[in-house]
């Protein structure tokens, strides 16, 4: 999908290109990589670059063109994946600029929802990717309180649980935090190294770059305690899963016992030997009693205990 986004108060979509437009261009087709190579003739390599979904943030110059590729949270269809982490490059060139991502996400569209809200300008090439960045950086806080929310549900079935299911969900959950935490690590990276450009240090907006990072921070920060969080919950997890397997196991014992009592009489009762009772037609439902007292003693004493 390709769209157009000229600067006034905010990005407003056009139906052409113009100089100094936004391009944007999600899961491009061959025909729109044929427009990006041949028509803007950008680089081939920044393409590939960015179509690779484990490239790392980063920033290039090659003909005078330059790559700046950053990495957004974004939610996914896999059950046993629900967060990940996709590049998005910013390539750019005098009056021609352009995002290209190669998945669907809703950070963009909101990018531009956001800055038609706020009449945000956008004074410059860099000033895109830096608003990009510090738009990346509140949707992982966003995609973060959902991971939190799963970690709660998790604990809930902690107490209760001895199958491997909230198991699976804390581990599919901590490898979304190690996706998140490796981009925030590489965005951070990008940006002390924007920050490091000598060209344009005079142009930066001072408080926008203050912002990033307070973001970045805070996006890093959550994210390590969501760790700490989780490494601790699944070491509650299996101590809880050993504790109700135990407490089964002590359950079932105590049954056991219990229904040998009656067992153990009735053999005794019918052996071959003589006894008194084979003759008493009272007999059996003395055999019966007996074994029903002391059953029922052996389940007040257990439970007295607390063994049952």
């Amino acid at each position: 999908m390709r769209a157009f986004y000229k600067n006034n108060n905010g990005l407003i979509a056009t139906a052409d290109w113009t100089p100094n437009c936004w391009i944007n261009i999600e899961c491009p087709t061959e025909a729109e990589k044929k427009y990006l190579l041949e028509e803007l003739q950008i680089p081939e390599a920044f393409y590939n670059d960015i179509e690779d979904i484990d490239e790392r943030p980063r920033i290039e110059i090659e003909n005078g063109w330059t790559l700046i590729i950053m990495r957004i949270p974004v939610k996914s269809n896999d059950v046993k994946l629900p967060f990940h982490t996709i590049p998005v490059g910013v390539v750019f060139k005098g009056e021609v600029c352009i995002t290209i991502s190669f998945h669907k996400t809703e950070m963009l569209t909101d990018f531009v929802t956001y800055t038609k809200r706020k009449n945000i300008d956008i004074k410059d090439n860099f000033d895109l990717v830096l608003k990009l960045l510090l738009s990346s950086s509140v949707w992982f806080l966003k995609y973060l309180k959902q991971v939190n929310q799963k970690i709660k549900l998790a604990e809930d079935n902690l107490e209760k649980s001895i199958k491997n299911e909230e198991l699976q969900a804390l581990l599919q959950i901590e490898k979304c935090l190690v996706f998140f935490m490796t981009s925030l690590k590489g965005n951070d990276i990008l940006l002390h190294r924007i920050k490091n450009i000598k060209s344009q240090k005079e142009h930066f907006d001072l408080d926008l770059l203050e912002d990033v990072e307070i973001e970045l921070r805070q996006a890093q920060e959550t994210t390590n305690i969501y760790s700490d969080i989780l490494t601790g919950t699944m070491d509650a997890y299996a101590s809880v899963i050993s504790n109700n397997m135990n407490t089964i196991m002590k359950q079932m014992t105590s049954i056991s016992i219990i229904l040998m009592i009656p067992t153990l009489i009735a053999s005794l009762y019918g052996m071959n030997v003589p006894n008194d009772l084979e003759d008493n037609r009272f007999g059996i439902w003395i055999v019966i009693s007996v074994s029903v007292l002391l059953s029922a003693f052996g389940v007040f004493l257990f439970k007295r205990k607390r063994w049952f």
